[in-house]
């Protein structure tokens, strides 16, 4: 059977900067896989990021955006089909930052997939610096995402305090009790810096496997969810960017603003990547990208959003 991993995390939590080291990790022990990519918006920018692991042991699909729940399972469910006709070795799947983890669980209980899937392990991103105040909705999905995990691994702990990592496991636990789920996380969370994962280390994630935890399931209307609004061909510089950026997280008319991911296209034909949270802002080159701008949050005003980034959403 093939193994099959899910890395989840809220956005912007370092989901895809994790996949990048964990795949070649598994890839330099002669696996062949699979990475399944479910971004939340019109553009999968997620994916765009992973294109240069692509090669003889590592192959990209994704599944389409913008659809009801109904639709998304079963776009997910064939996608895995047909994957699992490929002879990969293991599989990653990295969903949005708004994943029903259930989802999960539940479409590989269902033919052909349970004779031909094994759960691995159940990986969770989280950052060291977890912001203080979120919604009913995003502590709902912080504590959903982390309740089966084998392990949950902490982005950007070298930047964080030990103070600011105790609040951050704090923040998870109290999360974990509003939803009525017994499980408390201690020490055996990972804080290590990730560019000093060793082996042993990757090889502890990877087999860190997952738990099955009972919890109290919440059910939020969709007009009152996550929104995000995408922003195509804008032409600007890096730094008007980083100002219009600034300016959406700074004013509250423009919405509960969580995530701002996106391209810059450069003058020599490479590519910046945008990646911004409400305490973060980064720009990393690479080769590939497309024109767009993409802003994830709740009760978006996108009449508003359009008008700073200067273009019209679709």
């Amino acid at each position: 059977m093939v193994k099959i991993d899910l890395i989840t995390g809220f956005l912007g939590s370092g989901k895809t900067t994790f996949i990048k080291k964990y795949a070649k990790y598994l890839m330099a022990q002669g696996m062949n896989i699979g990475i399944l990519e479910n971004d939340f918006g019109a553009v999968n920018v997620d994916m765009m990021l992973l294109k240069d692991l692509e090669g003889e042991q590592c192959e990209l699909e994704m599944v389409a955006g913008g659809c009801d729940a109904d639709c998304h399972r079963r776009r997910f469910k064939t996608k895995l089909i047909a994957m699992g006709m490929c002879g990969y070795d293991r599989v990653i799947v990295e969903p949005s930052g708004i994943f029903d983890v259930d989802e999960f669980f539940d479409v590989l209980r269902e033919e052909p997939l349970d004779q031909w899937y094994e759960i691995g392990s159940v990986i969770t991103i989280m950052n060291a610096k977890l912001e203080d105040t979120l919604s009913e909705e995003a502590e709902y999905l912080l504590a959903s995402e982390a309740a089966n995990a084998g392990c949950v691994v902490l982005s950007r702990s070298q930047d964080a305090s030990p103070e600011e990592i105790a609040k951050t496991r704090a923040h998870l636990n109290c999360a974990l009790q509003a939803v009525y789920c017994s499980r408390q996380f201690g020490d055996e969370i990972i804080e290590k810096n990730w560019e000093d994962f060793t082996e042993q280390d990757l090889e502890r994630i990877q087999n860190s496997g997952y738990h099955v935890e009972d919890y109290t399931k919440l059910h939020f209307p969709e007009k009152e969810g996550f929104q995000s609004v995408c922003v195509m061909n804008q032409e600007m510089t890096r730094q008007e960017l980083k100002k219009k950026v600034q300016q959406l997280f700074a004013e509250a008319s423009y919405g509960n603003i969580f995530r701002v991911k996106g391209f810059l296209e450069l003058p020599d034909g490479n590519w910046m990547e945008l990646n911004a949270t409400r305490h973060e802002m980064t720009f990393t080159t690479c080769t590939e990208g497309q024109k767009v701008v993409i802003v994830i949050g709740e009760k978006l005003n996108q009449p508003m959003i359009e008008e700073v980034l200067g273009g019209t959403a679709i």
